[in-house]
């Protein structure tokens, strides 16, 4: 076969010699230039980015597996997304970082690729752009911290940060107490070892086929974690042989895999965000709606943070996701095909439970319906989504008085005044958080109760935003209200004292005002100025689609594939 990276480096004329020339000034043997197959290790390390802060170690681990297997290893940074550090949100830059990653990958003589992932939003956007280029491609990821550890106990890093104000306020915890949490939750490297966005995207990537077996579970510093890097590195050099595109993988059937296995691990909300905008990259055909069809049915089997007790340490010791994926074989499609070029029914027939405390059996789930439910409604036209199994039963059904806040600034100025006309009764409606209007969608949606009511013992009430929510939270939290307020979404027209109506069984989230009140309100509305006026952050609001489509670029979605016909002389 030709390999694409012939083009750059196979032929003897003058541009054959810049290829390779400069090349050569880093010591590479004029073997590595003949024939071998090129793998791009695209690296999200920066220390800017502490869940990714060992994958310049894991590189050179993946370049001696392409290495043994005859290939050519070039590691090349992307832009890197830094979960708990950049402001005003990494959910603004992920389709900065998924067209850097494309752009890098098209313009280089790559025949195959190795993404090096582990924060939240390295994985979903490095796998977009890849999906949009469609080379063999295989992803690492970074793995899951150890067990936090405070006074005895295990801390899950990301769920810790949400009670600090209640653990303060109520059970009366110290800045001393609060100074060891914070060291002792996060102790190793690697990302939220709780079933947080990051292990929700590090799943999500093994259920869809996109890495080794096992892979997803790992801690970072565990030494089969350093194995795995390096087998993928021996596989990847097999996958661009065999010509495995990642559309050859990517089928519809590996993303309904994907959804049943997010609901069996109680996985993140903003698992939806992400497989919606690799689906519209790949161009596989994925609505909101299946995240409900699909998912809602199935079992929660594992009892990880922030729905159960456990953390992703004990997940692993107790067999991974290999077990889940087992267990779940009567509602998967099991002959989808995977990158070791086997399916995921074979990749999973042996896995053996070590702990069924950690993860339970289909016959005896933790909870009978656990995946995501998709609300409609005058309120959300277009969607929005709750996650049962972290929130209150017996909220789940609840009309209530909503109290607005028109911004996160303005929710931040009066949550806490002792004066403000709420009690647990009360919704929370949050505006202005969602893609267009913060911009970038932040992870707010789960605000702090106001300080008075968790005084009382308050330990939930009902959110609502069109913003989204860590993966680490907990709680009775509306998320991803489409369309937005700033676009004119209904939320937009919310007021204090209108009564809302949540009945998640029924999928129903309704504003109890009329159609005639709707319109007067909506005549008088006024749209927001846009936050920015220049640069990447006016291309992201000109161009971001709304939640329920994944919130990627509208110039952005499908591909261009990999060919570049021109050269640089």
């Amino acid at each position: 076969m030709k390999l694409r990276s012939y083009d750059w480096f196979g032929k003897n004329d003058k541009m054959g010699f810049v290829h390779r020339s400069w090349l050569r000034n880093q010591g590479y043997p004029s073997d590595y230039f003949n024939g071998r197959p090129v793998i791009g290790i695209c690296n999200t390390w920066s220390e800017l980015t502490p869940c990714n802060g060992h994958l310049r170690d894991f590189a050179e681990v993946v370049k001696r597996g392409v290495i043994d297997a005859g290939g050519f290893p070039l590691e090349f940074p992307v832009t890197s997304l830094g979960e708990t550090i950049m402001r005003p949100t990494t959910m603004l830059f992920r389709n900065l970082a998924a067209m850097d990653t494309e752009e890098s990958i098209r313009a280089n003589p790559l025949d195959g690729i190795v993404l090096l992932t582990g924060c939240d939003k390295t994985t979903p956007s490095t796998v977009m752009g890849a999906c949009s280029v469609d080379l063999p491609t295989l992803v690492v990821p970074g793995g899951p911290m150890l067990n936090g550890r405070f006074k005895g106990e295990c801390l899950g890093s990301g769920s810790f940060n949400w009670m600090v104000k209640e653990k303060t306020l109520v059970e009366n915890y110290t800045a001393e107490d609060i100074l060891e949490a914070e060291i002792g939750v996060a102790r190793s490297a690697g990302h939220c070892m709780t079933m947080g966005t990051a292990s929700t995207m590090a799943c999500m990537v093994e259920a869809l086929g996109l890495t080794l077996p096992g892979a997803a579970a790992i801690p970072a510093v565990d030494s089969r974690k350093k194995v795995l890097a390096q087998l993928s590195g021996r596989r990847i050099v097999e996958m661009v042989k065999e010509g495995m595109k990642l559309s050859k993988i990517l089928t519809r059937q590996a993303f309904e895999n994907a959804i049943v296995v997010n609901a069996a691990v109680g996985g993140s909300t903003n698992f939806i965000i992400h497989l919606l905008a690799i689906a519209g990259r790949i161009g596989v055909d994925l609505s909101l709606e299946d995240f409900d069809a699909i998912g809602s049915k199935i079992p929660l089997l594992v009892n990880l943070k922030p729905s159960g007790k456990y953390l992703m340490e004990d997940f692993y010791y107790a067999g991974g996701l290999p077990v889940v994926i087992k267990e779940l074989k009567k509602y998967l499609y099991n002959d989808a095909i995977t990158v070791n070029g086997r399916s995921i029914g074979e990749n999973n027939q042996a896995p053996v439970c070590y702990n069924q405390d950690v993860i339970a059996t289909i016959e005896k789930p933790l909870q009978e319906k656990a995946g995501i439910a998709v609300l409609k409604g005058n309120l959300c036209e277009q969607g929005a989504v709750i996650k049962p199994s972290a929130a209150t039963k017996e909220l789940m059904k609840h009309r209530g008085r909503a109290v607005v806040f028109e911004t996160i600034e303005d929710y931040h100025t009066r949550i806490d005044d002792p004066g403000l006309d709420i009690d647990e009764t009360c919704v929370i409606v949050l505006k202005g958080v969602g893609p267009k209007g913060y911009p970038g969608m932040p992870e707010v949606g789960n605000v702090d109760l106001p300080e008075k009511l968790l005084r009382k013992g308050v330990k939930d009430m009902i959110r609502i935003s069109d913003g989204r929510m860590s993966g680490t939270a907990a709680g009775t939290v509306v998320l991803h209200v489409s369309p937005e307020s700033a676009v004119g979404g209904t939320l937009a027209f919310v007021k204090d004292g209108d009564m809302i109506e949540l009945d998640v069984e029924n999928r129903r989230l309704q504003l109890d005002v009329s159609d005639e009140e709707l319109k007067k309100r909506r005549e008088a509305w006024t749209a927001p100025q846009p936050m920015a006026t220049r640069g990447y952050v006016r291309l992201y609001i000109d161009h971001v689609q709304q939640a329920h489509l994944g919130a990627d670029m509208d110039v952005l979605r499908g591909g261009s594939g990999s060919e570049v016909t021109r050269d640089l002389h």
